[in-house]
C-alpha cells in the first residue's frame, strides 16, 4: 500500500471496520507497548494520582461517588438508569407515579444506606429509601391500617413524584455546565482561572426534521458567537471552542442520503466553521455511531481543503478508540492534514456508543463488530492511537479525553518519548475527574492543560446524553467505578493494558457471539448486509437493474406442475411503467385438485420425522439466503418497499424457517398434547392435523407469507398457500425456495387468486385449519 494514497487508505479503514479482532488487538499490542522506563514513569505518576482521589473521596463524594455506588451490575444502579432515562420524557403525571411505584418500591434501598462515605450519597440513599417504603404501603387489604396506608400513598404520590423528579434532575445538572451557552461560559470562569479550558456542546441529538436541524443550526451560531467573544485573543489551541454533532444538523444524515447529505449538510457546516475561524475558536466534530464514520469523514475532507479556511489549524474531529478502525483513521487524517497543508485537532476517547454498536451488529446480522468486545482491547487500541497522535506534530494537535489515571500517566510518558512537545491537552467530561485532574492542572503544578467537555441545554435535551454517561461511567468496569473500591490495590488498578491484553489466550470476549452466531445451537442467526457500507449499496442498486431484465411469471403449481390459465401484468406500486411479472391466477378447479393432491400427501407427510421436515426448512432458509439481493429487488420492485425494510423482510423469512426448526427439534421430540379440531386430543410431536391455507397481506409479501408457510409444514400439516393480489412474484420465488430446499411438491401448492380462492380455499370440508395475515398459530 502506498501511503501517500488516499484510496489505499480509505480502502484500509474499510478492513479493519469489522476486522478479526485478535488480528487487530495483536497489531495493536506491537505498537502500544511500554518500555522499561515508560513504565516505572507511569507507575510514578499514576499513583499518587489514585491515592489523592481516593482520599478526596472520603470527604467530598459527589456525582462520581454516586455512580460509583450505584454500578449498573446492581438492581439499584439499573432502577436509576431507567429512572433517569424515563423522567426525562414521561409526560404525565400518573405514568410517572405509577413508574415510582414499580421501580422505587421494589428495590432494596436499605442494603445500600451507609455503603459509602459520601455524605451526598448516603443522603440520597435515605431519600430513595423512604421513597420505596412509601409506595409499598397500598399492599395490605384486609383491615383498616391498610386502607389508611393506601391513602398516605396516594396523598404522598405527588410528593415523591416531584423528589424523584428533582434528584433525577439535580442528578443531569451534574453533567450539564449551563442552560444556555451564557450562563455556561459565566459559570466557567472560575474554573478557567484554576488553568482549565473548555469546549461547548449544544446538547440535542439527531434532528428529525428541516426546522430541528435549523434550530440546532442556529443555536451553533449563537453559541460560536458567544464564545468568540469569551476567546479573548487567545490561540485557537487555548481558547474556549465548540463540539458539534452532524446529525444534528440534517435530519437525513445517512449514507444512502449521501448526495443531499453533501449538498445540503456541507454547506452548513462549512458556514460553522467560517464563523469559528472568523473568531479564531476550534470547531470539532463529535464523533456519533460507527455507520456515519466514512460519511463525516467526507465530509471533514471537503473541509479540510475548502480554500476559504486555509490557514485556520481549529478544525478537529473525535476518534474513538473503541473501533477497531481507529488507528487506520489517524493514518487517514495524517495524510489529510498533510494533503490540506493545516494541523488537525483530533480528540482520543474511548468511545460511548458501545452498548448499542454490539446489538445493533447482532440485530442486523453482520459478520462481526466494528468495536472490540473487550474493554481492555480499547485501552490498548488508545495508547496505539495517542504513540501515533505525538509522531506527527505537523498533523496534529492532539486531545485526550480520559478519566482513567493510568491513561493519563501513560499520555504524559508517551509524550515525554516522543520529544516532549507542550502542544497537546487532556480531555475529560463536565461534572466528572475532577479529583483526577485538579492534581495536574494549574500554573503551580508540573501537569498539562485539560479541556472540559461543557454540554449546554436545558433539561429536555439531556436524555440522550445522560443515559450515555450512565451507561458509560456506571459500569462496573468503567476506571470511575473501580477506582471507588478501596478494596482493590492501587497496582491492580493502574495494572498496564498492554499486558494483560497480551496475557489472553483469546484475544476477543467469548461471551459476546459474533452476531450470526448469536442464537448459538439453537439455529443461525440470517447474514444481514451493511446498509450503511456505500459499495453495498451500490450492489443492491446492480441487483435491481438485474431484476429489471427478468419476467418473473406466478402461476398455480400443484403437486410440482404449473397450470397456465390468462394472466395479467403486476407492475410496480412505485412505478406503473414498471412491469415486475405476469400472474396465471388459479380457477376453482385448480382449489378442488390442490385439495386432492394435499390429502393424498398428508399421511406420508405427517408421518415424516420432525428432523427430516425441520432439515427441510433450514434448506429452503439456505436458499432464501443464497438469493438475498434478488429477493431484495423484487421485493422493492413488487411491495414498493425499501431496500432497507426489503432486507429485513428477507432475513425475517430465513429467521422463520430456522426458528420453526428448531422448535420442531426441541418440541416435537417431546410428547405436546393439545384438543384437536372435534375435542379429541392428538400429539403434534408424531402427527399433524390435515391441510392448511395460508393467506398472507401484500405488505409482508415474503416474511409473513413463508412464516405461516413453515409454522405449517414442520408441525406436519400440507399447505395451501395463496398470497396476496398485488404481491404474487415473491411468494412464487419463495415456492419454489422452499421446494429447493426439501420441501415436497405435493405437500405445498401455490395458488394465487383474488378474494374468491382464498374463500373456496377457506370454505372447502377439507380445511384443517388457517393461517390469515400475520397468524402463524397453526396447532
Amino acid at each position: 500500500m502506498n501511503p501517500a494514497d488516499p484510496h489505499a487508505l480509505r480502502r484500509r479503514l474499510r478492513e479493519y471496520h469489522r476486522g478479526d479482532e485478535a488480528t487487530v488487538v495483536d497489531e495493536l499490542i506491537a505498537l502500544a507497548r511500554f518500555s522499561p522506563s515508560e513504565e516505572d514513569g507511569i507507575t510514578h505518576r499514576a499513583t499518587p494520582l489514585v491515592q489523592t482521589v481516593r482520599e478526596s473521596r472520603l470527604q467530598t463524594g459527589g456525582i462520581d461517588a454516586f455512580l460509583a455506588t450505584y454500578d449498573l451490575s446492581s438492581r439499584e444502579g439499573v432502577v436509576l438508569m431507567c429512572l433517569a432515562e424515563a423522567l426525562l420524557r414521561i409526560p404525565d403525571a400518573e405514568t410517572v407515579d405509577r413508574l415510582i411505584r414499580d421501580k422505587i418500591g421494589s428495590t432494596e434501598w436499605e442494603r445500600r444506606l451507609g455503603a459509602s462515605h459520601s455524605t451526598f450519597v448516603n443522603a440520597g440513599t435515605w431519600a430513595l429509601m423512604l421513597t420505596g417504603r412509601i409506595v409499598k404501603l397500598g399492599n395490605d387489604d384486609t383491615n383498616l391500617s391498610g386502607t389508611l396506608k393506601r391513602l398516605v400513598a396516594r396523598a404522598g404520590e405527588p410528593v415523591i413524584r416531584q423528589a424523584v423528579t428533582t434528584a433525577m434532575r439535580i442528578l443531569g445538572r451534574q453533567f450539564v455546565m449551563g442552560r444556555n451557552i451564557d450562563e455556561a461560559i459565566e459559570r466557567a470562569r472560575s474554573a478557567e482561572k484554576s488553568g482549565y479550558r473548555h469546549s461547548y456542546d449544544m446538547l440535542g441529538e439527531s434532528a428529525r426534521t428541516s426546522a430541528d436541524a435549523l434550530r440546532y443550526f442556529e443555536s451553533y451560531s449563537k453559541a460560536i458567537a458567544a464564545i468568540g467573544r469569551a476567546a479573548g485573543g487567545r490561540s485557537v489551541f487555548a481558547a474556549p471552542s465548540i463540539s458539534i454533532k452532524l446529525s444534528a444538523l440534517h435530519p437525513r444524515y445517512e449514507v444512502a442520503q449521501e448526495e443531499r447529505v453533501h449538498r445540503e449538510l456541507l454547506p452548513a457546516i462549512k458556514a460553522l466553521a467560517l464563523r469559528a475561524k472568523a473568531r479564531n475558536i476550534g470547531c470539532t466534530i463529535d464523533a456519533e455511531e460507527s455507520d456515519r464514520l466514512e460519511l463525516s469523514l467526507d465530509l471533514i475532507e471537503a473541509l479540510a481543503m475548502d480554500s476559504e479556511l486555509a490557514g485556520w489549524d481549529g478544525l478537529g474531529l473525535a476518534v474513538q478508540a473503541y473501533q477497531k478502525r481507529a488507528l487506520p483513521l489517524i493514518d487517514w487524517l495524517a495524510d489529510l492534514a498533510r494533503r490540506a497543508d493545516r494541523r488537525l485537532i483530533v480528540r482520543l476517547c474511548k468511545g460511548a456508543y458501545w452498548d448499542a454498536e454490539i446489538k445493533l451488529a447482532q440485530e442486523r446480522g453482520l459478520a462481526d463488530y466494528p468495536v472490540f468486545t473487550r474493554k481492555v482491547a480499547s485501552d490498548v487500541s488508545y495508547l496505539a492511537c495517542a504513540r501515533r497522535l505525538f509522531a506527527d506534530p505537523r498533523a496534529f494537535y492532539p486531545a485526550f479525553a480520559t478519566h482513567n489515571a493510568h491513561t493519563l500517566a501513560a499520555v504524559a510518558e508517551i509524550a515525554i518519548s516522543a520529544g516532549g512537545s507542550d502542544e497537546w491537552e487532556y480531555q475529560r467530561l463536565h461534572g466528572m475527574g475532577e479529583e483526577l485532574y485538579d492534581q495536574v492542572v494549574g500554573e503551580d503544578r508540573a501537569g498539562h492543560a485539560c479541556r472540559v467537555y461543557a454540554p449546554v441545554g436545558s433539561h429536555e435535551d439531556l436524555l440522550a446524553y445522560l443515559v450515555r454517561r450512565l451507561l458509560e461511567n456506571g459500569a462496573n468496569s468503567s476506571f470511575v467505578n473501580r477506582i471507588a473500591d478501596a478494596e482493590l490495590p492501587i497496582a491492580a488498578l493502574i495494572a498496564d493494558p498492554v499486558g494483560k491484553a497480551a496475557a489472553l489466550a483469546v484475544k476477543r470476549q467469548t461471551r459476546i457471539p459474533l452476531p450470526r452466531a448469536l442464537f448459538g445451537a439453537e439455529r443461525a442467526n440470517s447474514e444481514g448486509l451493511d446498509m450503511n457500507d456505500k459499495a453495498t449499496l451500490q450492489d443492491l442498486v446492480s441487483a435491481i437493474e438485474r431484476s429489471r431484465r427478468i419476467l418473473y411469471i406466478a402461476e398455480p403449481l400443484i403437486g410440482g406442475h404449473t397450470t397456465r390459465h390468462a394472466s395479467r401484468p403486476v407492475p410496480s406500486p412505485a412505478d406503473r411503467r414498471d412491469t415486475v411479472g405476469q400472474v396465471s391466477e388459479a380457477t376453482l378447479a385448480d382449489v378442488a385438485r390442490a385439495y386432492e393432491t394435499a390429502i393424498a400427501a398428508f399421511p406420508g407427510w405427517s408421518n415424516t420425522p420432525a428432523e427430516k421436515r425441520a432439515a427441510a426448512l433450514d434448506g429452503a432458509a439456505d436458499r432464501l439466503q443464497g438469493r438475498l439481493p434478488e429477493l431484495i429487488a423484487l421485493i422493492v420492485r413488487e411491495g414498493g418497499r425499501t431496500p432497507a425494510d426489503a432486507l429485513s423482510e428477507v432475513r425475517e423469512a430465513i429467521d422463520f424457517c430456522r426458528y420453526y426448526a428448531g422448535e420442531a427439534r426441541a418440541r416435537l421430540a417431546q410428547p405436546i398434547v393439545l384438543p384437536g379440531p372435534t375435542g379429541e386430543r392428538n400429539s403434534l410431536s408424531l402427527h399433524g392435523r390435515g391441510v392448511f391455507v395460508c393467506i398472507s397481506p401484500w405488505n409482508f409479501p415474503l416474511a409473513i407469507f413463508v412464516g405461516q408457510v413453515a409454522a405449517a409444514l414442520v408441525a406436519g400439516n400440507c399447505v395451501l398457500a395463496k398470497p396476496a393480489e398485488q404481491t404474487p412474484l415473491v411468494a412464487a420465488l419463495a415456492i419454489e425456495l422452499l421446494h429447493a430446499g426439501g420441501v415436497p411438491t405435493e405437500v405445498l401448492a401455490f395458488l394465487p387468486g383474488d378474494g374468491r380462492i382464498g374463500a373456496a380455499l377457506v370454505e372447502h370440508p377439507a380445511c384443517a385449519g388457517v393461517a390469515f395475515t400475520g397468524s402463524t398459530e397453526v396447532a
